[in-house]
């Protein structure tokens, strides 16, 4: 059975919000919150599978085929061949990469 509750969503950008708010904190705008039903279909569990908006498109899934790639960015090698493969040919102007792992596996060392 599903469940009836409320959304609010930015008519400016799109933003959800399970709150009303005077400003949109995505786009800044001011007084675009409107109230939309989002039906919450139930598993067999019981636990919440997914959450749609009525009348409402959101992020629709996209094959990586799909998405155009940008030539123009503006990209910094970083002199290590395989870093940069793994980055899509170096480092990206304006953009942060966060570098993670294990304890040990060399993180600091690949940095300096």
């Amino acid at each position: 059975m599903a469940k009836v509750k409320s959304v609010y969503v930015c008519s400016s950008c799109g933003y959800e919000s399970a709150k009303w708010n005077g400003r949109c904190p995505d786009c800044g705008e001011w007084n675009t919150f409107e109230e939309r039903e989002a039906t919450v279909r139930k598993t067999s569990a019981g636990k919440a599978a997914s959450s749609t908006v009525s009348g409402y498109n959101s992020d629709a899934i996209k094959s990586l085929s799909d998405i155009n790639s940008d030539a123009r960015e503006v990209r910094y090698n970083t002199g290590l061949k395989e870093l940069d493969r793994v980055l899509g040919g170096g480092l990206v102007k304006g953009s942060l990469v966060l570098l993670g792992g294990e304890p040990g596996i060399g993180k600091s060392t690949l940095l300096l």
